[in-house]
């Protein structure tokens, strides 16, 4: 087979296999397993194929024309460069991991079938994605990822969480996609085509006649898609979802595609320097709310859920910088350790019977009750944290000096105060990036209490797939010798002084939560009571009545939270505001939704007091008129008769008084 023709079966087997499992799934459920694992590895097989054929050499590119259109034609196009053949295969990796997995976290949830599916056809659509040289074919893929994670981050829509959640996500991501598309159409209408490589064609030859205001329009849809400052909202509450779902969102689909379309898309945010100011302020903004309120989460997937807004920070900054090689490497790099950091909190979750990380630290020898999670689990922690040697610490510091080349003016068209916003920003972040996994680690790892509840060994699917995304997490990094050919030929390799800088930075942070840990550890906590079930701790769902008390059992925690907590010490009062998400939504409730809320229901009242009134009046009148010409028409010959002599009278009467007037 020719590589395009292995390209092509990439996306298309995920997307056989979830429309099979749909039909199937109720029909003949034990095809369910089969239909969501099979697709997907062979699937994998043959982007690991496409990846060696490709070798980071030149661009493989093939098109047909999928319509005419009459003016600007839409291709089916494939552009497997080494970003879209490196990215496929953490794509494929990354879902393969999540269906093992699933099939014995969700072992019981009677909507697997679907679930399945969905994840199948989630993964499609970000092989779409990835391959794609159509800005309207990868435009398919893009939205489609948006219904499906409606769907999945909705999985438990018995719960209002859930729900909410899943709305929000849609809403949000949807409120950047209005200004893609229309960042799409004024592209395509420059280049006069929506081929990336004719656009790609045209900014080299100086042809965008609006590069500012497409970069700007563009970076809307990034924002909402992978889950920048603004629109950064929804991820957090996204965790409502099952935890497989959050590690497939946050490591390899969905919030990966908005970082992979400004890397592919680079020269046209490239030709705008204002465009660039902008991706790198909000890069720095990013990086740093987002970390402070993950040092302030008490939920164990919410800190996560804010580490992965960070840590994509980290790689719109290297955008920002002109370093899309750094930015793909740390995407890349981010995938395998952020999916096993949600896998592994999986099992957490499932051992303690909560997601409350306040109701860990008074659980004694968890680690002891799943070694498997806690050694994996240390291993990404370490390597989200950039300790040297794990894989985080050499895409992270590609990002870093990346940024130091751009605010000494060493990377042409980037303005130096982008480099410098990124720089400090960047090495703020790891400060903080270590405090909260430091306080994740010791929090639930090294709790004090009574002893933690033994649920027994872990499924063999769930504990073989940790291992497995823990060898890249720990040895990705020694490939930033031979990444530069696959990645753009720009070097990824350290240097002396953002080494120092940025592990130094680490470093610090670490020691100021373990510090203030130790510190701390020896104050009395209020009892926390009976530990109750999460809605999806044994991976199925849970009566009403748990729910409730799992509520109850937050509520305490929320009202009398753990003294020794080193998040809670360190920021003082910012605390309870990084806590709350730094009351974003608020402002949003404030400015927009409240507004349009009271928008519609001005436009409900004029609809039902004023048009409706008018016209209700405008078919009164004629109902009236007949009303009354009906009764009229009585039938009595008598009545017609009277009612005739009585109008000749009056006309004779009439005709009288005119006679004698006249006269």
């Amino acid at each position: 087979m020719t590589t395009t023709t292995l390209a092509v079966l990439v996306p298309v087997l995920p997307f056989l296999g979830a429309a099979a499992g749909l039909f199937l799934g109720r029909t003949a459920p034990g095809f369910v397993r089969p239909l969501a694992i099979l697709p997907t590895v062979a699937a994998l097989v043959l982007a690991v194929f496409v990846a060696v054929r490709q070798g980071g050499g030149a661009t493989i590119e093939a098109a047909t024309q999928l319509t005419p259109t009459g003016s600007v034609p839409i291709d089916l196009a494939l552009r497997i460069d080494g970003f879209a053949a490196l990215v496929a295969v953490l794509v494929g990796v990354v879902a393969t991991c999540v269906q093992v997995y699933s099939t014995a976290y969700l072992r019981h949830d009677p909507r697997y079938p679907s679930y399945a599916a969905l994840v199948s056809l989630f993964t499609a659509a970000m092989f779409l994605v990835v391959y794609s040289g159509d800005l309207m074919v990868l435009l398919v893929g893009w939205e489609v990822m948006g219904i499906c994670s409606y769907f999945l981050v909705g999985h438990y829509w018995e719960t209002p969480e859930a729900r909410a959640a899943s709305l929000k996500a849609f809403l949000v991501t949807k409120l950047g996609d209005v200004p893609f598309l229309i960042g799409l159409f004024a592209l395509a209408a420059d280049a006069g085509s929506f081929r990336i490589s004719t656009v790609l064609h045209t900014v080299a030859s100086g042809g965008l006649d609006h590069p500012t205001v497409i970069a700007l329009l563009l970076l809307a849809g990034v924002a909402g898609k992978s889950a920048q400052f603004p629109l950064h909202t929804w991820l957090p509450d996204a965790m409502a979802g099952p935890t497989p779902v959050s590690a497939l969102i946050h490591a390899a689909t969905m919030v990966a595609a908005g970082v992979y379309f400004v890397a592919r898309l680079l020269p046209v945010f490239a030709a705008s320097a204002a465009a660039l100011v902008v991706l790198a302020v909000m890069a720095a903004v990013t990086m740093l709310g987002s970390a402070l309120a993950a040092l302030a989460q008490d939920d164990i997937k919410r800190v996560l859920a804010y580490s992965t807004i960070g840590q994509l920070g980290y790689m719109t900054g290297a955008l920002a910088v002109a370093d899309p090689g750094a930015a793909v490497f740390h995407l890349i790099s981010h995938g395998a350790f952020k999916a096993l950091l949600f896998l592994a909190a999986g099992v957490v979750i499932h051992a303690a019977g909560t997601n409350s990380l306040a109701a860990m630290s008074g659980m004694r020898n968890l680690r002891s009750r799943i070694p498997d999670a806690y050694w994996t689990m240390t291993v990404a922690l370490l390597a989200l944290a950039a300790i040297p040697p794990f894989s985080g610490f050499f895409s992270k510091e590609a990002v870093l000096v990346g940024a130091e080349h751009a605010a000494h003016g060493d990377t042409a068209g980037v303005p130096t105060g982008a480099g410098w916003t990124v720089l400090v920003a960047g090495l703020l972040t790891a400060l903080l990036t270590a405090a909260y996994a430091a306080r994740l680690w010791l929090l639930a790892f090294r709790g004090r209490g009574d002893e933690a509840p033994d649920h027994g060994r872990q499924p063999l699917a769930m504990t073989t797939v940790l291992w497995v995304l823990a060898v890249p997490s720990l040895a990705f990094g020694l490939a930033v010798g031979v990444l530069p050919d696959w990645l753009g030929g720009q070097s990824l390799t350290p240097t002396l002084t953002t080494s120092v800088l940025g592990t130094g930075a680490a470093l610090i942070g670490g020691l100021l939560v373990y510090g203030t840990w130790r510190h701390t550890i020896s104050v009395p906590r209020a009892p926390i009571g009976a530990v109750v079930a999460h809605p999806e701790a044994d991976g199925s769902l849970v009566e009403e009545e748990a729910l409730a008390s799992h509520e109850r059992a937050y509520g305490y925690l929320a009202a009398h939270p753990d003294p020794a907590d080193p998040g809670r010490i360190l920021l003082g009062p910012l605390h309870r505001h990084a806590a709350n998400g730094f009351h974003l939504d608020a402002v949003y409730r404030v400015l927009f939704v409240r507004p349009v809320i009271e928008a519609a229901r001005l436009v409900r009242f004029l609809d039902g007091a004023v048009i409706d009134t008018y016209v209700r009046g405008a078919g009164a009148l004629p109902r009236l008129l007949g009303t009354a010409a009906r009764r009229a028409q009585t039938g009595n010959t008598q009545t017609y008769l009277s009612a005739l002599f009585a109008g000749t009278v009056v006309l004779a009467v009439a005709a009288v008084l005119v006679a004698t007037v006249g006269a």
